[in-house]
């Protein structure tokens, strides 16, 4: 994951989503209960289903920690220092090997630190599927010609 420096901050956790309410403004009436008559019977279930503020933190996890760590960068060895690894990770990324054939970005991995972690994508990534026999078509379709 590519990040930019958005949000010059040193949060260590991400921010919690917004607060939302059971109730939906536009069916409240008054007295700030939902108008059954003009608006039907009300979805529990709808109600219930949350996006979970859990969730919504773990997904933001590792961004949050890269803007840190970006900013602290910054913040060290002055403004070239992240916007040189990001120029780093742009080019590393785009990845010129054969399409189809198993490829690990070990570079990628070290300029985002994680080239000493373990994880269960390093064991079992792309197993179930093997390499295609027609390179040509695969080069075709990853060139867009």
């Amino acid at each position: 994951m590519l990040t930019t420096i958005q949000d010059p901050s040193l949060r260590i956790v991400p921010a919690s989503g917004p607060k939302s309410t059971s109730l939906n403004k536009d069916t409240t009436n008054s007295f700030g209960l939902h108008d059954t008559l003009q608006y039907g019977a009300r979805s529990i279930a709808q109600e219930v289903k949350q996006d979970g503020v859990i969730r919504q933190r773990l997904e933001s996890w590792e961004e949050t920690q890269d803007n840190m760590k970006l900013t602290l960068q910054r913040n060290i060895e002055g403004l070239h220092a992240p916007v040189r690894l990001l120029m780093e990770r742009k080019i590393v990324s785009s990845n010129p090997h054969m399409p189809e054939l198993p490829q690990s970005n070990i570079h990628l991995d070290i300029l985002m630190g994680r080239d000493e972690c373990l994880e269960p994508a390093d064991f079992f990534g792309a197993i179930e599927s093997g390499p295609s026999m027609d390179i040509h078509a695969d080069m075709e379709k990853k060139r867009r010609i």
